[in-house]
């Protein structure tokens, strides 16, 4: 598909992917499909099939302007409610996004009392675990973290709204499960809205939310439509996505999102101003989160735009992804947080940029500096918001 295609014949797509048949219908922002999504095929039993969002920061590189862009029209989609309203952005792959969302309804609320938190596949601290399921998921396991500051328990235990963020929506199995955890704690939810950037449910059940979720859900996407996927003869390898031990520390970090925000993050603008002054003019860079790591990314990228570099973001990810479609190139290595499944970083070669930036919450190690090597990249480790240490790699 591009933006220039006759809208009838974006309207309905079937694509032949490696993994089966895509067949899609859009109903509604057709015309800017293309900007927004190109089509992958998972190495995934489940699931063979990706909706590749362009303008996510995960699979594909993309300008820190054009992430901000849709942080502000996803928010823009919230209904207005009386607070306090909680935003739940999902791991993986949207957390990045549901914070950005999340920090463009504040800039658009001030004063307003909301709280951030993002699911996880990690435990940090000690606290309170709550454990839901996304089925279709190569790591199906998630959790959410119950705040341990008690301003913040208070904002999730006493909200009236979730607002749930993820980049697509196509059976909204994982969100009926979230949201029905999150009762569970908390009763008084009264309301749901989901943002997404892609939303390939289908008119009927979009519009059968409520009655599903068993209270008032609405829906916020840029791109809507259905799907129906016909898996063809492709057999998934057999490979561990998820190993999950309670009482391993993996070194997520608790400063980030995993335990409650209720304010934006702070840009680390020092950094940037240093890195800026050391790149040549017209130099290219990539600034790349790792894993469930991405927003402190996105704002080292956003600083160093603002001061006229020429920067895109990505991340790193768990999930494997054939080379095919929307994605031209696969780099694999080692997990950073000491899981033992493989990570993987799509559509960036060694050498495509002038400099590549790696940030980190975990402690330097020799994951990290493999995937160093690999983009002949260095190594911010982000200890909280003020503290950043460049790692040496060599």
């Amino acid at each position: 598909m591009n933006s220039r295609s006759n809208p009838l014949e974006l309207a309905r797509r079937s694509v032949a992917l490696p993994t089966g048949t895509l067949e899609l219908t859009l109903d509604r922002g057709a015309m800017e499909a293309d900007d927004l999504l190109g089509f992958a095929a998972r190495a995934n039993a489940k699931r063979g099939f990706l909706f590749l969002s362009k303008v996510l920061g995960k699979h594909w590189p993309v300008r820190p302007s054009t992430m901000l862009q849709v942080h502000d029209r996803l928010a823009a989609t919230v209904p207005e409610v009386e607070g306090p309203i909680v935003f739940i952005a999902m791991a993986e792959t949207a957390i990045g996004l549901g914070q950005g969302v999340f920090e463009a309804w504040l800039r658009a609320h001030p004063g307003c009392e909301a709280l951030f938190v993002h699911t996880t596949r990690y435990r940090v601290g000690s606290g309170d675990l709550i454990e839901f399921e996304e089925a279709h998921s190569h790591a199906p396991r998630q959790f959410l973290h119950m705040p341990e500051d008690p301003a913040l328990r208070a904002l999730l235990l006493n909200a009236g709204t979730l607002v749930l963020v993820d980049d697509e929506a196509s059976t909204g199995n994982t969100f009926l499960n979230l949201t029905n955890a999150c009762r569970r704690l908390n009763p008084g939810i009264a309301r749901v809205h989901l943002a997404t950037i892609t939303n390939f449910m289908g008119r009927d059940a979009t519009d059968g939310l409520s009655a599903r979720f068993g209270l008032p859900v609405t829906m916020g996407a840029l791109v809507d439509g259905e799907y129906r996927f016909q898996p063809g003869d492709y057999v998934a390898p057999i490979e561990a996505a998820q190993r999950f031990d309670p009482d391993a520390d993996r070194g997520a970090s608790t400063r980030f999102g995993r335990l409650g925000l209720r304010r934006a993050l702070d840009a680390p603008e020092q950094l940037a101003e240093r890195l800026a002054g050391e790149f040549a003019p017209g130099a290219t860079v990539a600034v790349l989160g790792t894993g469930e790591f991405m927003h402190a990314a996105t704002l080292l990228g956003a600083a160093l735009a603002r001061r006229g570099v020429d920067v895109k973001i990505q991340s790193t990810t768990r999930s494997p992804i054939l080379t095919w479609g929307a994605v031209s190139h696969a780099l694999r290595f080692p997990d950073n947080y000491g899981e033992g499944v493989a990570n993987f970083i799509y559509n960036i070669a060694p050498g495509q940029y002038d400099h590549v930036l790696v940030c980190h919450e975990t402690a330097p190690n020799a994951a990290l500096r493999e995937l160093a090597e690999l983009l002949h990249a260095r190594l911010f480790h982000f200890q909280s918001e003020a503290k950043v240490e460049e790692v040496p790699v060599r």
